[in-house]
């Protein structure tokens, strides 16, 4: 591997703990329409791959019977209740904006690619991690979600470097089969929504346990 002159991080489990957010939100939408709220560890299994599938997925958890008019419904009141609040109960996971500005310091660009909507991936970045971003992409309807591999390569056009000059952060499989099928190594983070097991089945390169090792990783 080439210089590491370029990291992409996912946002949800990587470098921002939404788990909280994303379950309260969901389980006041749920409620919203008649259904039961879940248990907010469930999230984690049922988050990352947009909020479409996060709709069907809380539907199929609730024993909900449903149709595509009952999760397009749902996904209103989830959307509103989101883009009213986005950063309720949102942090940065210890250490993140260290590492961001101690790996810019040294020449290396950032950059966020969430399947969570675009405007509110843009949103909770400028919100938790002012200048500390190059480029902040979430899903948008051109472009098709992780872990096709279309927006991530892009996005290392955007910022001017191969794939080969680039790592790949995120904490689920998805985004580790979003590295490899970009061709891009990447490095799973264990303190998100999945777990060390999820991320080596699906191709991780490395692991790290801490903002500290993540740093060592790509320095």
């Amino acid at each position: 591997m080439a210089k590491v002159k370029a990291v992409i991080f996912d946002m949800d489990g990587t470098v921002a703990d939404t788990l909280a957010s994303i379950a309260g939100f969901g389980n006041a939408a749920l409620t919203a329409h008649g259904y039961p709220a879940l248990d907010v560890e469930l999230y984690r299994q049922l988050v990352g791959n947009g909020a479409d599938v996060l709709m069907r997925r809380m539907l199929t958890a609730a024993g909900a019977d449903y149709t595509e008019d009952t999760v397009k419904a749902l996904r209103k009141t989830y959307d509103a209740l989101y883009e009213a609040d986005p950063t309720k109960l949102v942090v940065p996971y210890p250490g993140i904006p260290e590492l961001l500005r101690t790996i810019r310091a040294d020449g290396v660009k950032t950059a966020i690619l969430s399947n969570k909507p675009d405007n509110m991936t843009c949103f909770i970045a400028a919100a938790l991690f002012p200048g500390l971003f190059d480029i902040v992409h979430g899903q948008r309807a051109d472009f098709p979600k992780k872990p096709d591999p279309t927006a991530v390569l892009l996005l290392c056009e955007e910022l001017g470097v191969t794939p080969a000059e680039c790592l790949y952060v995120g904490d689920s499989g998805v985004d580790m089969q979003t590295g490899k099928n970009a061709g891009i190594v990447s490095a799973g983070v264990t303190w998100g929504f999945r777990g060390a097991e999820e991320l080596q089945a699906n191709g991780a390169d490395s692991l790290a346990h801490t903002a500290e090792e993540l740093i060592s990783i790509i320095m």
